[in-house]
Order: structure tokens, then sequence, then C-alpha cells
């Protein structure tokens, strides 16, 4: 016999998956490698490249006072580029979403593998879930492939002074942070259809009743609870 639970296996992956790929986004989304800028001009970038993030611009130098030096982003600075603004909302929404993926996905499991009543929730369940796992995924994928594109495009960013960095680099690569966050939004399209592509198990047919159990009492076994005659004393008259 086949149970309701053993239906939810590639769910149950498919929600693994979905927790590794919000810690991913979650770790994209914080570090500074999305853009590596690589200056001719080592007088103040003694590393001679930066890093650029949605959040922050870094950089080790041993011309000023601190070793690293980090300025901040803003989403309404003047100087921030329309990629990196869009950046810094859409990757919070995708971890927003991906959270609740999460939480909608270890619901609707629970439901599958602990819950006796409402079963016929689940796949309604599972596929808020998909539906979630998926929103995580494109908001994801969408800045990411924005920013590779601006950079592959060598895109110029004019940076204030306090910054000390040139408008435009002398190359740029990107940086390691856009290989997580698109390896986060692929796991995440992952988990989705996983979720989405969930169908209840065929139950199992039954058997039909051979008819001469039902009138034949020596082929039946005698189950009914009627005695034997076999057993039965012969009344001495």
């Amino acid at each position: 016999m086949r149970y309701l639970a053993h239906t939810a296996h590639w769910q149950f992956l498919g929600l693994m998956t979905g927790v590794l790929a919000w810690i991913l986004i979650m770790a994209a989304t914080g570090l500074d490698e999305w853009r590596l800028w690589f200056v001719d001009d080592a007088s103040v970038v003694s590393s001679g490249v930066a890093w650029v993030g949605i959040w922050r611009a870094c950089f080790y130098s041993h011309a000023l006072p601190a070793i690293e030096n980090c300025r901040a982003i803003g989403f309404s600075d003047p100087f921030t580029p329309p990629e990196i603004a869009a950046a810094q909302v859409l990757m919070l929404l995708a971890l927003l979403c991906g959270l609740l993926g999460n939480v909608g996905a270890a619901v609707a499991v629970r439901k599958v593998y602990f819950s006796v009543a409402e079963r016929g929730n689940v796949r309604a369940a599972f596929a808020a879930a998909g539906l979630t796992y998926a929103a995580a995924g494109a908001l994801s994928l969408a800045p990411l492939g924005w920013n590779m594109s601006a950079v592959l495009s060598n895109a110029t960013v004019h940076f204030p002074p306090d910054f000390h960095l040139p408008a435009a680099p002398a190359r740029q690569r990107v940086g390691s942070a856009v290989g997580v966050g698109v390896l986060a939004g692929v796991l995440m399209l992952v988990s989705a259809a996983l979720f989405l592509g969930y169908r209840y198990a065929p139950e199992a047919p039954v058997a039909p009743e051979d008819p001469r159990t039902l009138t034949d009492p020596a082929q039946n076994g005698d189950l009914q609870g009627r005695d034997n005659p076999a057993f039965h004393i012969e009344e001495v008259s």
C-alpha cells in the first residue's frame, strides 16, 4: 500500500534545496564582490583592485589612514546606477519571498508526513510554496543578470571624490557574489519546479472479489462465524 507520505520525497528534497538557496541569496546580498574594478593608478588603491557591491565599495590602501577603506552606496545617492539601486530592492524582496517559501514548504511537507486531516489542501499548499520559490528565484536572477551585463559592457559609476575611485576602471570583472547569487536563483527555481510538479499518487486498485466465495461456503473458508457441522455432537434419541 502506498501512503501519502510516499508521494512527497522529491518535495522534501525541494525544501532542503530551498533552504540552501535562501542562505546563498543572503550571502550574495551581503557580499561586496559584485564587481571587481581594476585601476591603473595604485597610488591610493594599493592593491590595484576595488570591490564594488550593491551596498558599498571597498579597497585596500597604504596611502590612507585605514588599510581597508569602504564607502556606503545608498539607494537615493545621485551617483548610484540603476542596476545597483534595483539590486538593493530586488535582492531584499527575494530574501523575503525565499523565507516565506521555506515556511510554506515546511508547513506543506509537515501536512503530508504528519497530518491526517485536511489532506485535500496538500496540493494547494505545495503549489503556493512553489510559486513563492519561483518568485524568489526570478527576483534574485533579474538584478544579477543586469549587473552582469553592466560589467561585461564596462559600465561606469561616477563615484564621489571621497570614494577615491575613478569613474571608469581600466577593466572590470564579474565578482564571486554574482556567481553565488546565480547558483542560488537556479536552486530556487529547481525547488519551485519540484513543488509545482507535485501530483497525488494513484490509489492502488482494489482486486475484484471471486464470485465463488460469495456462494460456496467451502471455498470461502467458512469465515462468517458459523459453526462447522462436523463438530456437532449427534443427539441420542
